[in-house]
């Protein structure tokens, strides 16, 4: 079953044409890695997929949900519910410590706080990076704070992950721990993973590459 299906998604920055008419589908449980060269709009497609950004024209479904018919605030409510995001920079608010960083979610969606907490240590065990939940991020190394953020992503259970250069900024034995964790989080959990990657190791392991070129996803 298709989780993702995307029909004809068309975006345009002033006189350039990024996206010239996207169309795919992903299924559950599917891990999809997109690759392209740099300006071929692999980012633009991520952040329409992942519902940050509305393309010029096109549908895009997500769960049996045509999102972009959703207003900003029902968009909003539905991305905190059915998607999770891991960038390159992990993205961590310093304030707050590695448990906190991973229940954010879950308390913006309304979930008690008790059953939050304990979702977010369960995850950040499962993780290997429970006996730093009391840690700030700059207190973690850049693994750490990558397993941080991808226990973020799952805190609420998200129909599917979307990963921007996940492993761009970490070195290659973090990279590799980080590439299979993916794949264990997808056994374990039955997530969907999206990741946009210039690592052709994490690009080629996974069960599905896609090659953006000149807006178009090549046959």
């Amino acid at each position: 079953m298709a989780i993702i299906q995307a029909k004809n998604l068309l975006k345009q920055y002033d006189s350039l044409q990024v996206l010239k008419g996207i169309n795919l589908e992903i299924a559950e449980n599917e891990v999809v890695s997109i690759v392209g060269a740099s300006g071929a709009g692999k980012t633009t497609l991520l952040q329409i997929l992942g519902t940050l950004d509305r393309p010029d024209s096109g549908e895009l479904i997500i769960a049996n949900k045509s999102v972009f018919t959703l207003k900003d605030k029902e968009l909003s409510q539905f991305r905190n519910q059915k998607i999770g995001f891991v960038f390159q920079f992990h993205q961590l608010l310093p304030e707050f410590t590695a448990l906190e960083n991973v229940c954010l979610p879950g308390f913006i969606k309304g979930t008690p706080k008790a059953e939050v907490e304990k979702r977010a240590l369960d995850l950040l065990r499962f993780l290997k990076v429970d006996q730093r939940s009391t840690h700030r991020p700059n207190q973690l190394s850049g693994g750490e704070q990558q397993r941080v953020a991808v226990a973020r992503s799952l805190i609420n259970n998200p129909a599917v992950i979307f990963a921007d250069e996940p492993s761009g900024n970490l070195d290659s034995k973090n990279a590799e721990e980080l590439h299979n964790l993916f794949f264990d989080l997808r056994n374990e959990f039955g997530q969907t993973f999206i990741i946009v990657t210039h690592n052709n190791e994490l690009a080629n392991m996974a069960d599905r590459k896609l090659e953006i070129a000149d807006g178009i996803i090549k046959a």
